[in-house]
């Protein structure tokens, strides 16, 4: 079985996340969106918050799963028994930052492939620290997020 893990923070999910989403769930048999506790960054949604909009959003995906995970990325995918893990690529300097991480990931766990998918040219601005600013300061988010997450925030 191929699964595949797709980490992040998602505060919030956008629509450039679903999208990716979307685009790689056919080329695995399982793919499972890890919803990172990061304990250097202090989120604007609480964690269960980011899990029901998630698992709202891809209530119609059998293939997707929602979980939480705190620690290690390779360690979360060991536990998972994931083989690959997704991310998206909107700019060069996030294929910088990803390449890197990618490189430690590696070091650190051979067996672990990570699988990088462009963004949609339409998407390539969108990013959750902007979907936030916009959001603290009243702005409309409707275009960033998707429909299903509206409700939460």
């Amino acid at each position: 079985m191929k699964i595949a893990l797709f980490p992040g923070s998602f505060d919030p999910v956008t629509v450039a996340h679903v999208d990716i989403l979307q685009r790689s769930v056919s080329l695995f048999d399982k793919v499972v969106i890890g919803v990172g506790a990061n304990s250097t960054k202090q989120p604007m949604l609480s964690l269960d918050t980011r899990l029901k909009i998630l698992e709202s959003v891809f209530t119609y995906e059998s293939k997707i799963e929602v979980r939480p995970y705190e620690g290690l990325t390779v360690d979360f995918c060991k536990k998972i028994h994931a083989q690959y893990m997704i991310r998206g690529i909107r700019t060069v300097s996030d294929f910088e930052y990803e390449k890197a991480i990618a490189q430690m990931n590696h070091e650190l766990d051979p067996s672990i492939e990570s699988i990088f998918i462009l963004s949609n040219p339409g998407y390539s601005s969108i990013s959750s620290t902007i979907v936030r600013d916009i959001l603290r300061h009243k702005g409309d988010i409707s275009k960033f997020v998707p429909a299903e997450a509206m409700r939460f925030l």
